[in-house]
């Protein structure tokens, strides 16, 4: 038993718990707590456990599956795997102990359902990051789709099922794509080795000598899965629909964590496997990566759909991730790969923070909001310091990564990155126009005021609501207050992320010394191609 079984081992066994607990909504909640809680804490021997100076795979557990066809049950991690076990770990109990402050769960839907799915959904999501053995990595890779199509479908909006169906299929049809280019791998190494196998450090040495056409077209494979899942354009559609129809707790996980699967596995697996095809690839990976930065950031700015906004706002984040990642710079890599944490913090926070702002107001729709920051100056503020973030502001985490990825392409690809920064420039237009719409100006919204009325003086003011306008009288500023401020629950959820996003902001040494081992062992595969 490693630290890393344990990890995927405890949240399986808190789903199966929760399981049996649908009718009693309280002990729910408070199991559930407790097991990612837990979770959370056995990250910290996790971690220490890692020495970034050792072994490229680390904490390594195996045990036969299908031995005649060379499966095997293989975990083990690396310093790229290890900060995205550490932040899902970290998200889970937030999304927990947010559960009833941001989420309304649906008539007749029990928190033991939503809160077990959500820890199947842990333990297969570091079962994933954490797989060494390709078709291990490919049935995990399917099946972590199941907890999230319920989560999505039985537990989201009013469009849910249609958002679920269509997260489902573009995953699942990739991940169809993955498996066949993983056959022809496994065939490459029958043919060399006189029998097949799925281990991930066999394949790449053996996939690495094929010649490059038959690298191109297992690369595709691979490729068409994680475009879709990270998502890149124009694989991306699924994500406005999914995200905007998820409750928020699930927009979390499917926005902060599981779409990094992808450019994971960019990381783990085109590039060490198909090192000729990913250099032969990489100018129409690069062009598709510059494509999203301004796709996303200018539909972002766009949006009238709070959470709509948040989903293109990811599109535009991944990418400079694939930016990063396609320009085999080691200081490019190494920013992508604390983007990939940086990201899941900063849009992890803000979704939080868009889903107590909804809580409050009752709708997604950027315009039923205004001068909310009047009533709420906490709530402000947090909205302020996450959306600071995403527009990678220095002195926050998110700058950092940002700066390492722009520093490392502009070496090679000056075009590439001069084309991205229109998108920083973009960001701090998109994420102030959304905190001035939602916290600035007048109140408004019929969730912030109280009802019209002729009530005493005070003073006559226009509010507009829905897109009405109408005259009230609006009393003192203290009398209009229909809503409350941060309670003391909200900020214990939310200031772990605000630790994390001023801290890394200001001294991300420990990250940055944990990947860089891991991103050059990566780099070293590609340029040793043939």
């Amino acid at each position: 038993m490693t630290w890393l079984l344990a990890l995927i081992l405890l949240p399986l066994a808190g789903s199966l718990v929760l399981a049996f607990l649908k009718g009693n909504d309280r002990a729910a909640i408070a199991t559930a707590l407790v097991v990612s809680i837990v979770e959370f804490l056995l990250i910290i021997p996790f971690w220490a456990s890692y020495s970034p100076s050792g072994d490229r795979i680390q904490q390594a557990s195996t045990m036969d599956w299908i031995p005649s066809f060379g499966i095997h049950i293989s975990f083990g991690t690396d310093g790229i795997s290890l900060i995205m076990i550490a932040v899902i770990a970290l998200l889970v109990p937030i999304v927990v102990g947010g559960l009833g402050l941001t989420d309304k769960l649906p008539a007749g839907r029990s928190a033991g359902g939503f809160l077990s799915l959500i820890l199947l959904q842990e333990a297969l999501t570091i079962g994933v990051f954490a797989a060494t053995d390709v078709f291990l990595f490919y049935v995990l890779f399917e099946i972590m789709l199941i907890p999230m199509y319920f989560l999505i479908g039985g537990y989201g909006g009013a469009n849910r099922q249609y958002a679920a169906v269509k997260f489902f299929l573009y995953s699942f049809l990739g991940g169809l794509i993955m498996l066949a280019s993983a056959i022809g791998a496994y065939s490459l190494s029958s043919d060399k080795l006189g029998h097949g196998t799925f281990d991930w450090a066999t394949l790449v040495t053996v996939v690495r000598d094929a010649p490059t056409g038959t690298q191109v077209w297992l690369f595709f494979g691979f490729f068409l899965a994680f475009a879709i899942k990270a998502p890149l354009v124009p694989f991306h559609t699924w994500l406005p629909d999914a995200a905007g129809q998820a409750p928020i707790g699930v927009a979390v996980l499917l926005v902060g964590v599981l779409d990094k699967v992808g450019t994971f596995g960019f990381l783990r697996y085109c590039l060490p496997m198909f090192p000729e095809a990913s250099k032969t690839l990489a100018p129409l990976v690069l062009v598709l990566s510059v494509i999203g930065v301004l796709y996303g950031s200018i539909l972002a700015a766009g949006q009238s759909d709070m959470k709509r906004f948040l989903a293109y706002v990811s599109i535009a984040h991944f990418g400079f991730i694939a930016l990063g990642i396609f320009t085999f710079n080691e200081q490019a890599m190494v920013g992508s790969v604390s983007y990939m944490l940086n990201h899941s913090l900063s849009t992890g926070m803000l979704i939080v923070v868009v889903g107590l702002i909804v809580r409050r107001g009752g709708s997604t729709r950027i315009a039923d909001y205004g001068g909310m920051a009047k009533l709420t100056p906490l709530l402000g503020g947090m909205l302020l310091i996450a959306g600071l973030s995403a527009l990678s502001l220095p002195g926050t985490n998110s700058f950092v990564s940002e700066f390492l990825v722009l520093l490392g392409s502009f070496v090679d690809h000056p075009v590439y990155t001069i084309i991205a920064t229109v998108g920083m420039v973009l960001a701090a237009a998109y994420v102030l126009w959304l905190y001035q719409r939602v916290m600035q100006g007048p109140v408004r919204g019929e969730a912030l005021l109280p009802p019209l009325s002729a009530g005493p003086a005070g003073g006559s003011s226009t509010v507009e609501s829905g897109g009405s306008v109408a005259t009230a009288v609006q009393p003192e500023l203290g009398a209009v207050k229909a809503v409350k401020d941060l309670g003391v629950r909200e900020i214990a959820i939310l200031a772990p992320l605000v630790i994390l996003i001023i801290g890394l902001g200001f001294y991300p040494k420990p990250v940055l010394d944990t990947i860089t081992p891991s991103v050059q062992a990566t780099l070293s595969a590609v340029q040793g191609g043939k």
